[in-house]
């Protein structure tokens, strides 16, 4: 007794149409029905529609596997983060990713692990990646210089690291400081205090240092200092203490918009405090929520798509990191001022 013939098989139990079938329905060649389905490859307009027509027919998929065989490229670029927690990278991913697929290339994300970085190299370094993106401060120096010694391009986004040759880009952050002291300097602040996100991080300090060179510029020194670490509930309790002295500050500047909705939270809710009319708040980044109603952050935007475009660039250009010489892209940034600051006036 044979067996009924099942419908609805599923396609992995089909013979897979190969290319050299679809090159023959359409009359071409085999490298043209590779062209066509290669980005960044040269094809004519009439190859392109006999080759997706007969793909259509014989219900062709390109095997991206396959081709990473043969080509010894995976066309995959990993991109390194440590959190989601800073509003800022979802962002940072998303526009990453649709600009490398114009490139040809798509995106892997790994969420390194601070307690184990360990098994974050073996995992990331485990995949034949065309290139590393890294956006963590906690595995920056040991996982590029890694990276660098197996010939993998690398780029650091939003950060850098010092001694190395590990091409980077980032915002003008020290400018970013400047910006912010001189602005509320000129609306009458006198103690402003900072919120510091992680210490050893080339982000933090460089707007650290650029913020101290404001008020040393006018004479002033930094009135009071917390650690955030980039963390909201670490920025909450340095807001908290910044606060419970006997004199206050009248403004705290806050090394990342996602520490700084923290801090405003607990200033209005903890605290019963007014923001700005009892203390003025800045961030960094411009994140979406920072136009919010409920926080309208005054903060320095970092130009996501200018970053995004550099990075593309140093990934995808022939003088890739490991070289010996770093390329340090630096975009210029710009205050966007509104609600969460105010006019300050002293007696």
């Amino acid at each position: 007794m044979t067996n009924p013939k099942v419908r609805g098989a599923p396609d992995a139990l089909k013979r897979a149409v190969t290319s050299i079938e679809v090159a023959a329905r359409a009359g071409v060649s085999q490298s043209a029905v590779s062209r066509t389905f290669s980005v960044g490859t040269s094809v004519s307009d009439e190859t392109r529609r006999k080759v997706m027509r007969a793909a259509r027919e014989l219900s062709y998929r390109p095997n991206a596997i396959a081709r990473t065989l043969s080509t010894r490229q995976s066309n995959i670029i990993g991109i390194v983060l440590s959190t989601f927690e800073n509003q800022l990278y979802p962002v940072v991913v998303e526009q990453l990713s649709r600009a490398l697929q114009l490139q040809g290339k798509h995106t892997m994300l790994f969420l390194a692990d601070k307690q184990d970085s360990d098994s974050a190299f073996n995992e990331i370094l485990s995949y034949q990646l065309d290139g590393v993106v890294i956006a963590s401060a906690t595995l920056a120096s040991k996982l590029a210089k890694q990276c660098a010694d197996m010939g993998i391009p690398v780029v650091m986004f939003n950060r850098a690291t010092d001694g190395t040759s590990t091409d980077s880009v980032t915002s003008d952050n020290r400018r970013a400081g400047q910006l912010i002291g001189a602005h509320l300097i000129a609306l009458g602040h006198k103690r402003i205090a900072y919120i510091s996100g992680r210490e050893d991080s080339s982000t933090n300090r460089d707007r650290e240092h650029g913020l101290r060179e404001a008020l040393r510029a006018n004479e002033m020194t930094l009135f009071a200092q917390g650690n955030g670490n980039y963390e909201q509930a670490l920025a909450s309790a340095a807001a908290e203490k910044l606060m419970g002295g006997r004199t206050k500050p009248d403004a705290i500047v806050v090394a990342s918009d996602h520490m700084a909705f923290a801090v405003i939270d607990t200033l209005r809710y903890s605290m019963n405090l007014h923001v700005p009319n009892d203390v003025s708040v800045v961030g960094f980044d411009d994140v979406p929520q920072s136009s919010w109603l409920a926080y309208q952050l005054t903060t320095v935007a970092q130009s996501v798509e200018k970053m995004v475009r550099a990075t593309v660039e140093l990934l995808m250009s022939p003088a890739a990191s490991g070289q010996g010489v770093s390329r340090n892209v630096v975009v210029a940034c710009e205050l966007v001022e509104r609600a969460s600051v105010t006019q300050r006036t002293h007696t």
